[in-house]
């Protein structure tokens, strides 16, 4: 994903993250060593004054992000269903994709999730859940 000009640009701990045209929340991860839960936790607080607190579609380019242990799975699968309507990933990296698969795959979640390596299908897929 490329960053584009003239917005307002988000910068986390472990993301940049933008709204796009259609309203979808654009993220791309950051080469960072992982966060523990209580610095997630914070993040998450970031997160949601970005988001006013409203569920949202996300567009998340994984490629850069550290694998997650299972306390932070664990995290991420409890608070992911308060912030979103529908998540698509896209990672350029054969253990990122590896890792959603798994941690999607052993966490069923009650939002539609699904991988992608182009960018233009999976804001198409996300727009179905706005």
């Amino acid at each position: 994903m490329v960053l584009p000009e003239n917005i307002d640009v988000y910068e986390l701990p472990t993301s940049t993250m933008w709204f796009d045209e259609n309203g979808i929340l654009c993220s791309i991860a950051k080469k960072v060593p992982r966060q523990t839960v209580e610095e997630a936790k914070k993040t998450m607080e970031e997160f949601k004054k970005i988001t006013g607190g409203k569920k949202i579609c996300l567009l998340s380019d994984s490629t850069d992000s550290t694998p997650a242990n299972k306390e932070m799975r664990d995290y991420a699968a409890e608070v992911m269903p308060e912030i979103a309507k529908a998540v698509a990933i896209i990672s350029r990296s054969a253990v990122g994709k590896m890792a959603a698969n798994l941690f999607f795959s052993i966490k069923k979640q009650p939002y539609p999730v699904k991988m992608f390596t182009d960018e233009t299908e999976a804001k198409e897929w996300l727009k179905h859940y706005l």
